[in-house]
């Protein structure tokens, strides 16, 4: 049973852990929350979009989402890095069509398009019938968005959720991918278990930005390795999937650039 003292002063080991922590926290706070984020984060308390950031969801090399309180509710705050790393990882011609349709050539102009381009691809989805979190609004490299979870925490990816019916996962999949190309007639581009919430027993599909009209070159291709990807990850969970059959469900076959008449 510990001593008085023991509870009234922490241990060293423990002294020691909350300053790693702080350090940690400190550091996040410098990494995300330079000047030019403060005044994005500040622009968009003042329009309403929401009151306070709360702390991390997640953090990586391209940029970092953060809980934010909305009165009684949350939202989800997404802070892109403005620095190359953030298109590092894309393939030449995301980023071309990206310079293609923002007009410029810098980091920063680039990452302002980024954040705008997936705003409204998040609309188009949550229009179409989508699972996907609903955008509330953007201002240079952040994103405002709707938050899945709950006070407790996030919803977890689908990598590292708990799934009881594969098969129903496999349906739900299907309708989800078949709603984005059919009706958004768009094509993910980058989709996985990693980049797919799952939240009140659906998939919920995020990190939308580098996504293709269906008509686009490259959109028959992409589609082919998200589905195959998916259903790689779908087969080790115990669902009967045959990926041609997969491909066919989702619309697949409607994808790719119209075949010129004769």
């Amino acid at each position: 049973m510990p001593q008085p003292e023991e509870v009234v002063f922490p241990s060293r080991r423990e002294r020691l852990e909350d300053r790693r922590k702080e350090g940690e926290h400190r550091k996040l706070l410098d990494e995300f929350f330079d000047h030019p984020a403060l005044l994005a984060v500040s622009r968009l308390i003042s329009r309403g979009m929401f009151d306070s950031i709360d702390f991390p969801i997640a953090t990586g090399k391209e940029g970092g989402v953060f809980r934010a309180t909305k009165g009684n509710e949350f939202r989800a705050v997404k802070i892109y890095r403005i620095s190359n790393t953030t298109f590092r990882h894309l393939p030449a011609y995301v980023l071309d069509d990206l310079r293609r349709e923002a007009s410029v050539r810098n980091f920063g102009g680039l990452v302002f398009a980024w954040t705008r381009r997936e705003h409204t691809i998040l609309g188009r989805l949550v229009e179409a019938g989508v699972h996907a979190p609903r955008p509330f609004g953007h201002y240079r490299n952040v994103l405002v968005m709707q938050f899945l979870g709950t006070e407790e925490g996030a919803a977890p990816r689908l990598k590292e959720a708990q799934i009881d019916d594969p098969q129903l996962l496999y349906t739900e999949l299907v309708q989800e991918i078949r709603r984005m190309v059919g009706t958004a007639k768009l094509v993910h581009g980058d989709l996985s278990p990693y980049n797919t919430l799952f939240w009140e027993g659906h998939p919920w599909l995020i990190d939308v930005a580098q996504a293709v009209p269906r008509d686009h070159p490259q959109a028959r291709a992409l589609l082919k390795r998200d589905i195959t990807n998916f259903a790689k990850y779908l087969e080790r969970l115990g669902a009967d999937v045959d990926p041609e059959e997969f491909f066919k469900a989702v619309g697949g076959e409607a994808v790719g650039p119209p075949t010129p008449e004769t």
